[in-house]
C-alpha cells in the first residue's frame, strides 16, 4: 500500500518537531512528508536568535537533521512559500507554481512581528526582530553608527533580546514599555522594580508607563516623540511589541478563525476543514494562540499521534519561563501573579544581593500554586515541578538562602523536569534505571534536555541520585579527570607527556590527552612550547604559533595591549602586510590580523614585528587573548577610573597564561560599558568606588552574562582577585571548558568560587598568587623566543624534503573587493608537508 502524503505549511520549531516525530514514530512508513519553507534556512532555533548576533554565522542554530538528506520519505522545499490552499481538492499551490496535493494538511505557519499602528512606523530605519533577515537587517543599519542611540518598542521578553543585541552593535538602546514595568507578563512590580535597577546599572535606559505616539524622520535620524512630550533621537527603531499568528492564508481557504486571531481548532488541534490541523504559534486551541515553544511542541505531539492512529489531545499549556536577559537571571511560573481566589503571597527581597523571590501559595498556605524569580533562578528547577503539590511548615524555606535546596531526586515522578519537551523523572529515571548513564544517553532516549538546555543540572541531579557515577576519565588513556592531572603535574613535577602516560595512563596517547597535557605543562611552567617533547603535543595552530586558514595559510595576530599601538608600530604592520601581500582585518578585539602568510614566511614577518616592538597576541592558542577597554577617564567624559591603564596592565599581566580554553577580558571605564566587559570571561567595571569585578563571561557558541564577583576594589586588590580567579579556574575546569560553564558546573556554582578566591576559603589563596607570579616572572614572548632557536626556525618549512620551495596549493581570489582564499589541487611531485 502506498504512503499517503502529509503537507506541512511552514518549517520552524514546532513544523520540524512534528514532521520528526512522524518520521521516528511512522516505523511502518504510512506518510511521506512535503514540508513548505518559506525562509531561505531550513528550521532553526528562534528561542536562541539573539545568539545570532555577532557571530553572523546561522550554522549553529540549525536544528538538528533539519535537511532530512538521508530521509526519502521527507521532500523539504525551501523558500518556496504556500500561497494558496484547495481544501476540496487537498491541494496546496506553493511560489514556485508546484501544486501539491495531500491527504493530511497541517498549517505550521507561526506568527509574525506586530508593528503598533504609530505614524511613522514604516519609515526606513523602522524594523522588527524576529527572523535572521531581520537580524542581518538591523546590522546593516547599525554600520557607522556606534555610539549611537537606538529606540527598543516593548519591554517584554524580545524587547529585552533587541535591546541586548543592540547593545552588542555599539549603540545605546532606549526602551519605551506602555506598562508600569518590563517583563509585566512574567514579574509583578516588585519584581520588576529589580529588573528595571539591574537594566539601568547595564547602560540600558528603560521608559515605563510611556507610550509612542509617533515617529518622524529629523535630519537622517529618527525622532520618537513619546507620551507626556518626551522625543528620543534615534538611528534606528525595533518594534518588539509582541506576535500575531500567521492565520491569513487559512482564512483566505475558508478556515474558521478565532475571533481574537489564529487558526482556530479543537483539543485534537482539527480545524474546520476535514484532513486539516493547525500546530504552534498560528494554532488557536479552542480560541486561545500560545507564543510559547513547549505549548507549541504538545500540539505537534497531538497531530502525530492522531495522525497514527490515536486519540491524543491538547494537555493544556505550561507557560513556566526561565530566561537569562542582560546577564540577569528571570524565572516565573504556575500562577506568578496570584490570580487564584485567596491565594497568599511569600515574599523574600534582598536589595544587597540584588535578588528577589516570590511563591504564590493556597490561601491555606499550604499547596505551591506558582512564582516569580529574579537575579537569582537556580530554585527554579526543583519550585517549578512543585507546583501544586503540599508545601514544607514554612513555605519560605523554599526561596531561603540559608536553606538547602532540595534536589530533582526529591520530586515526585509525575514532576516535569524538561517543560520544553514534557519529560518527567519518572521518565528520565526509567531511562537511568534502563542503562542511560550519562547525558548524551538520557537525552537521546527522553529528549530532556535537547531544545534550551535549561533541565541539564536536574538530569545530572538525577543521575547522581541514582548511583550512576558520572565518568571523570579524560580520555581512554587516562582515567583520571583534567583537574586531577593538573594537580599530578604540579605535585610530582613531572614535565613530559610520555612520563606522565608511562606512570599514570596506558596506551601511545591521543587527540584529547596531549593537548591538554601540553596545556598543562605550558600552565605550570616557563617552558617554550615546542621546546622538546612538548613540539608534537601541540595542535596545527599551537605548532606554528598562528592560526590555519582554509587554504593551508595563516594569519598573524601581534599583540596590542588594551588597543594600545605606537604609529612606528602601525607603520610596521602596514609594511609587512604590503610586503607579503596580506590580507589585513581589524579584530573584535581591538587587534589588527594579517591573514594569508605561508608557513615558511611566519619567522620573517614575526622578525619585523618582533623588531618593532610587538610580540605574539596569542590569537591561536588556549590561552589569553585580548583585554579589551575603553579609552576611560583618559579620554571620555564619562570616564570614572583609568579602563585604558588597567586593561593595558592586566594583559601584560596575563598574556601567555595557558588555560583550559580562550580567556577574554574587558575592561570599562564606567557603567556604560563601552568595553563590552560582561560579555567576557573576565570583566572589570569601573565605578566612582572603585572597581565590580565580573566573571564567566562567554560570547561564545552558547553566550552567557557575566556575574559579578566583587565590587569597590582598588587597583592591587582587584588584580589579587584576578590572580586568585585565573589559577583556580586552570586547576579545577574541564578541559575546553569555557570559564562560564565551569562556573555553572563547579559545585557551589559561583558563591563557592566568591568564597574561595575572596574570602580564601580553602587556604589556598597565597598558592594562588604564587602561581601566577611564577607565571609573570617566567614569561617569555614566543615569537621571539623561536627566532632565537635555529633547531626550532627549521620547523617553519611547507615540505621537509623541499624546504626552498613555497606551497603550490594555496592561492587567492583578488577579484571582488577583498583577498579571500581558495582551494586547488595538490602538486603532483613527491613533497612531505609539515
Amino acid at each position: 500500500m502506498s504512503a499517503k502524503t502529509l503537507v506541512v505549511i511552514g518549517h520552524g520549531m514546532v513544523g520540524h518537531r512534528l514532521v520528526q516525530n512522524l518520521r521516528r514514530r511512522d516505523e511502518a512508513g504510512a506518510w511521506s512528508v512535503t514540508v513548505l519553507c518559506e525562509e531561505p534556512w531550513a528550521a532553526y532555533d528562534r528561542v536562541g536568535l539573539s545568539s545570532y548576533v555577532g557571530g553572523w554565522d546561522p550554522g549553529p542554530l540549525a536544528l538538528e537533521g533539519n535537511d532530512f538528506a538521508d530521509d526519502p520519505l521527507v521532500d523539504l522545499h525551501v523558500g518556496d512559500a504556500a500561497t494558496t490552499v484547495d481544501t476540496a481538492a487537498r491541494s496546496v499551490r506553493s511560489a514556485s507554481g508546484a501544486i501539491h496535493t495531500y491527504d493530511a494538511l497541517v498549517f505550521a505557519t507561526g506568527s509574525h512581528a506586530f508593528r503598533p499602528p504609530i505614524p511613522g512606523n514604516d519609515l526606513p530605519g523602522c524594523f522588527v526582530y524576529r527572523t535572521i533577515d531581520d537580524l542581518d537587517a538591523i546590522r546593516a543599519a547599525t554600520e557607522g553608527h556606534g555610539g549611537e542611540q537606538a529606540v527598543v518598542v516593548g519591554g517584554g521578553l524580545l524587547g529585552l533580546e533587541a535591546a541586548d543585541a543592540l547593545r552588542s552593535l555599539g549603540l545605546v538602546p532606549h526602551i519605551v514599555e506602555r506598562g508600569d514595568r518590563l517583563l509585566s507578563a512574567q514579574v509583578d512590580a516588585g519584581g520588576g522594580a529589580l529588573l528595571g535597577r539591574l537594566v539601568s546599572e547595564l547602560g540600558l535606559h528603560a521608559h515605563t508607563g510611556l507610550g509612542t505616539e509617533e515617529i518622524e524622520p529629523a535630519g537622517g535620524r529618527l525622532a520618537v516623540h513619546l507620551s507626556g512630550g518626551t522625543v528620543l533621537d534615534a538611528t534606528l527603531v525595533v518594534f518588539a511589541t509582541g506576535i500575531r499568528p500567521r492565520d491569513a492564508l487559512a482564512g483566505e481557504a475558508g478556515l474558521t478563525l478565532a475571533p481574537r486571531g489564529g487558526i482556530e481548532t479543537d483539543l485534537a488541534m482539527r480545524t474546520s476543514a476535514p484532513g486539516v490541523y493547525a500546530v504552534g504559534e498560528c494554532a488557536a486551541v479552542e480560541g486561545t494562540c500560545y507564543g510559547l515553544v513547549a505549548p507549541g511542541y504538545a500540539t505537534a505531539d497531538v497531530v502525530v499521534d492522531r495522525l497514527l492512529g490515536g486519540d491524543g489531545v491538547f494537555p493544556g499549556a505550561d507557560t513556566s519561563t526561565k530566561l537569562k536577559l542582560l546577564g540577569v537571571d528571570v524565572a516565573s511560573f504556575g500562577d506568578a501573579h496570584g490570580i487564584g481566589d485567596g491565594a497568599l503571597e511569600v515574599v523574600l527581597s534582598d536589595a544587597a544581593k540584588r535578588t528577589y523571590a516570590k511563591l504564590v501559595v493556597s490561601d491555606d498556605a499550604s499547596t505551591l500554586l506558582g512564582g516569580i524569580l529574579v537575579g537569582d533562578a537556580t530554585a527554579y528547577t526543583t519550585l517549578r515541578p512543585l507546583v501544586g503539590s503540599p508545601l514544607p511548615d514554612d513555605a519560605a524555606a523554599l526561596i531561603s538562602p540559608a536553606a538547602s535546596t532540595a534536589g530533582a531526586g526529591s520530586l515526585p515522578d509525575d514532576a516535569e523536569i524538561c517543560s520544553c519537551n514534557a519529560v518527567t523523572k519518572g521518565r528520565i529515571s526509567a531511562a537511568i534505571a534502563d542503562g542511560a548513564c550519562d547525558l548524551a544517553a538520557v537525552t537521546a532516549r527522553t529528549g530532556a534536555g535537547s531544545t534550551c538546555g535549561g533541565c541539564l543540572p536536574a538530569v545530572k541531579q538525577l543521575l547522581t541520585s541514582s548511583g550512576v557515577a558520572l565518568p571523570k576519565a579524560l580520555c581512554e588513556h587516562f582515567d583520571i579527570s583534567r583537574a586531577e592531572l593538573f594537580e599530578i603535574v604540579r605535585a610530582t613535577r613531572t614535565r613530559t607527556f610520555s612520563a606522565l602516560l608511562a606512570r599514570y595512563g596506558r596506551g601511545a596517547g591521543c587527540e584529547i590527552c596531549k593537548p591538554v597535557v601540553a596545556s598543562i605543562l605550558a600552565s605550570t611552567s616557563s617552558d617554550h612550547i615546542l621546546d622538546a617533547e612538548q613540539a608534537a603535543l601541540q595542535d596545527t595552530n599551537d605548532h606554528f604559533l598562528a592560526n590555519l586558514q582554509k587554504n593551508g595559510t595563516y594569519s598573524v595576530v601581534p599583540r596590542m595591549p588594551g588597543g594600545e599601538c605606537t604609529p612606528e608600530q602601525l607603520i610596521v604592520i602596514g609594511e609587512v602586510a604590503r610586503d607579503f601581500d596580506l590580507y589585513t582585518k581589524v579584530t573584535g578585539g581591538q587587534r589588527i590580523d594579517l591573514f594569508g602568510a605561508r608557513v615558511e614566511q611566519l619567522p620573517q614577518i614575526w622578525r619585523r614585528l618582533v623588531d618593532a616592538g610587538m610580540e605574539s597576541g596569542h590569537a591561536y592558542g588556549k590561552s589569553l587573548r585580548t583585554a579589551k577597554s575603553c579609552v576611560g577617564s583618559s579620554w571620555c567624559r564619562y570616564g570614572v577610573q583609568d579602563s585604558m591603564s588597567m586593561a593595558v596592565r592586566l594583559e601584560l599581566r596575563y598574556r601567555g597564561l595557558r588555560s583550559p580554553h580562550k580567556l577574554k577580558l574587558g575592561v570599562s571605564g564606567c557603567a556604560r560599558e563601552c568595553a563590552e566587559a560582561r560579555s567576557k570571561d573576565v570583566g572589570v567595571i569601573a565605578t566612582e568606588n572603585g572597581w565590580n569585578l565580573y566573571v564567566g563571561g562567554n560570547g561564545g557558541q552558547t553566550p552567557a552574562h557575566a556575574q559579578q564577583l566583587a565590587g569597590g576594589l582598588d587597583d592591587d586588590a582587584l588584580v589579587r582577585c584576578i590572580d586568585r580567579f585565573l589559577m583556580f579556574y586552570i586547576r579545577t575546569a574541564d578541559r575546553l571548558q569555557r570559564t562560564a560553564r565551569w562556573l555553572d558546573e563547579i559545585d557551589g556554582g559561583l558563591e563557592h568560587v566568591r568564597q574561595v578566591v575572596c574570602e580564601d576559603a580553602l587556604g589556598i589563596a597565597a598558592g594562588l598568587e604564587a602561581a601566577m607570579e611564577a607565571h609573570v616572572a617566567g614569561y617569555r614572548d614566543e615569537w621571539a623566543a623561536v627566532l632565537d632557536d635555529p633547531g626550532t626556525l627549521e620547523r617553519f618549512v611547507s615540505f621537509v624534503n623541499a624546504p626552498g620551495e613555497p606551497d603550490p596549493t594555496v592561492a587567492f581570489d583578488e577579484s571582488g573587493p577583498r583577498k579571500v582564499p581558495v582551494l586547488v589541487g595538490m602538486p603532483d611531485f613527491p613533497v612531505a608537508r609539515t
